[in-house]
């Protein structure tokens, strides 16, 4: 294969567990299912969405993200929520939908002002290991996207937990942050070539749709 599509769930996704990835990406044999979090967490993600474009109320049980909201929506700037973006191999933006795509995702909020933007996503799941990594990657592709933006303010906002984790960066560090998932492709590439993927067997297993793998506890 020329180059291997990838995002960066799917990325994480094959860190915790090639062999997982393999049945589930790859393979097909499985999917996974939503369980009552993630239902949660994409309401939420599209009640707030809504509020912040078009000023839609927020329903009753999330008014106590008002807060957050509202201070989002005081920020100055061109807003653009849920917004998508797909690069090519060589960076470049490309459509969504592109065969020729190399890596794309989807940020919950991005905000420009002149040569300065934000970067947030909403976070509605645990605060214990927050994962900066997803910014970093937010990060490089509104670099590509906004070739007018030389810095960025990115944020992980659990707001269940009353946290933020933020992280700044400018145009300069473009290629230090592409070396933080350079050796995860080559991992990645390296399994597709060999055809290998082993299990990675973790407390989380229980959770895994991989139902054949010895290492999956009921």
């Amino acid at each position: 294969m020329e180059h291997i599509q990838w995002s960066f769930s799917s990325l994480k996704d094959f860190i915790g567990c090639p062999k997982r990835y393999q049945e589930v990406k790859v393979l097909k044999n499985y999917e996974f299912q939503p369980t009552e979090a993630t239902t949660y967490g994409n309401k939420v993600h599209s009640a707030l969405e809504a509020y912040v474009k078009h000023g839609t109320e927020l329903p009753e049980n999330y008014k106590r993200y008002q807060g957050y909201a509202d201070g989002i929506i005081e920020i100055p700037g061109i807003k653009y929520p849920e917004y998508r973006m797909a690069l090519d191999i060589e960076g470049k933006p490309c459509k969504w939908g592109s065969k020729d795509r190399w890596v794309r995702g989807i940020a919950d909020l991005i905000i420009v002002n002149g040569d300065s933007a934000y970067i947030i996503d909403y976070k509605t799941g645990s605060a214990n290991y927050p994962d900066q990594n997803q910014l970093k990657l937010m990060a490089l592709m509104v670099f590509a996207y906004f070739p007018e933006v030389q810095k960025i303010n990115a944020a992980l906002m659990f707001i269940m937990h009353e946290r933020i984790v933020d992280e700044r960066y400018n145009r300069e560090q473009i290629d230090e942050l592409w070396e933080v998932f350079f050796p995860h492709l080559e991992r990645l590439k390296l399994s597709y070539e060999n055809n290998t993927w082993p299990a990675n067997p973790t407390a989380l297993c229980r959770f895994c749709p991989v139902v054949t793998c010895q290492f999956h506890k009921e």
